[in-house]
């Protein structure tokens, strides 16, 4: 049988705050960091309202904050920003919002110097062969379909 700890609901309140005072954080990461607390149902709860009151815990906060690091420092795409903050549990409401804190012409700036910088790494003689492998990389990355394959055939002809 494993020895787990278990927490008081002061000493897991002070530790969720320093948790969510770091950095953002969604609910779901709150929720699996207090089942790994091992903190009683009601205890849970009582702890969320808490940090829902105080600010602490803001799910807007938290996508907007998500899209723009995201985007900026990984220069993922709108789809792959939507499917992560989805896997997160956050509202339509909150995903869109999120994407508005994207600015559509550095958008799609950062589309080009992306593009531009993976075809300088793809040594494919096939232009076919190329194409497909610059189109494969910005699709995983999250860009849109059309973006991608208009990218792709203005730069491999």
């Amino acid at each position: 049988m494993q020895n787990q700890k278990s927490f008081t609901v002061e000493k897991a309140l002070k530790l969720l705050e320093r948790y969510c005072s770091y950095q953002e954080r969604c609910h779901k990461e709150v929720e699996t960091k207090l089942y790994e607390m091992n903190v009683a149902l009601e205890a849970r709860e009582y702890i969320l309202l808490h940090l829902l009151e105080h600010n602490f815990l803001n799910e807007e906060r938290f996508a907007k904050s998500f899209a723009r690091g995201k985007f900026r420092i990984k220069k993922w795409g709108k789809q792959r920003i939507v499917r992560e903050l989805k896997f997160r549990n956050i509202s339509s409401y909150n995903i869109n919002t999120a994407l508005k804190e994207i600015d559509p012409t550095e958008y799609i700036d950062t589309l080009n110097e992306l593009a531009l910088k993976r075809l300088h790494m793809i040594s494919e003689a096939n232009s076919f062969k190329k194409r497909k492998k610059l189109a494969d990389y910005l699709l995983y990355r999250g860009w849109e379909n059309d973006l991608v394959y208009a990218k792709t055939t203005e730069l491999i002809p």
